[in-house]
Order: structure tokens, then C-alpha cells, then sequence
């Protein structure tokens, strides 16, 4: 299998109690952010609930460089901008079992509050409609079952 690398996504939001900046995201200033984009320093960004969300470029860039597999945690609005920038990236697609299992699972996280796990589950509902166009669909229903499919696509 090849050598994996996982990119770690920039964001103005606050950091949720027990995230490390630089390992569960780049916690940055809006304006900090701003800048970045500016200068073309994204592979993809979005705005959800009024945070920003990116994928710094130059991390990626360097590791497929490196000759390794690089796998982003994006959304489908993100996704589209990695096939118009990388158009022979895989893109799969990682799907919850159902909406009600993805909102307990959100629910028993204790992260967030009852309307932005609301706001959640409206844009996974959304999303999971555009499912179709990525090159695959692994559903997340068993976590060794999806990781084992997942490992297969990157083997592939």
C-alpha cells in the first residue's frame, strides 16, 4: 500500500476541548484565513455556519510530490474544487448508514449544540444526494468494515 498521508484542514472556528492546533486543524483568525485564500493558498475552502474551512495547499502538493496517497476530510462543495484543480483525484465518498444513526452519533459526541447538530444533518441530507458522482461510495456502518473498503480503493 502506499504511503499515506492525511491533510489537515485549516478553520476560523474555536477549538472544541481536546483538539490540538496543527493536528486536528490549523485553528486561524478570519483574517488570517482571509489571507491565505487570497494568495491562492487553498486546495479547496467553504463557509458553513459562519466558520470557514480549508485545506492548506502546500501541504498536499509537497506530499504527492513525495510519491505519497494524500486523503482530505472535505465536504461535496470541496470536493468539487479538488476534481476541477486534481482531476485524476479519487474522491470517495464516506456516507452514514442513515441520517438518524449520523444525528445519534452526533448527539452522543456531546460537541456541539442541539441546532448545529440541526444545521448538520440538513447538509448531510444534501450532500448525501450528490453521493452518485464520486468514484466511490463507502458507508460507514461498521468502522472496520468502511476502513478495510477504504484501504482497498487506496491499494487499487
Amino acid at each position: 500500500m502506499p504511503e499515506v498521508a492525511v491533510s489537515v484542514s485549516a478553520t476560523t472556528r474555536r477549538h472544541r476541548p481536546g483538539e490540538i492546533d496543527g493536528i486536528h486543524y490549523h485553528f486561524l483568525t478570519r483574517e488570517a484565513f482571509d489571507a491565505l485564500l487570497a494568495e491562492d493558498g487553498f486546495l479547496e475552502s467553504a463557509e458553513f455556519s459562519g466558520r470557514r474551512y480549508g485545506t492548506p495547499a502546500e501541504p498536499v502538493r509537497r506530499a504527492l510530490a513525495a510519491g505519497r496517497t494524500v486523503i482530505l476530510e472535505i465536504d461535496v462543495q470541496g470536493a468539487r474544487q479538488v476534481r476541477d484543480r486534481i482531476p485524476d483525484a479519487t474522491l470517495i465518498f464516506l456516507a452514514p448508514p442513515d441520517i438518524e444513526t449520523l444525528g445519534r452519533r452526533l448527539t452522543e459526541r456531546g460537541t456541539e449544540e442541539p441546532e448545529a447538530i440541526s444545521r448538520r444533518l440538513a447538509r448531510a441530507q444534501e450532500e448525501m444526494t450528490e453521493a452518485h458522482w464520486f468514484d466511490h461510495v463507502v458507508v460507514n456502518d461498521d468502522l472496520d468494515a468502511a476502513v478495510d473498503a477504504i484501504a482497498r480503493i487506496l491499494r487499487s
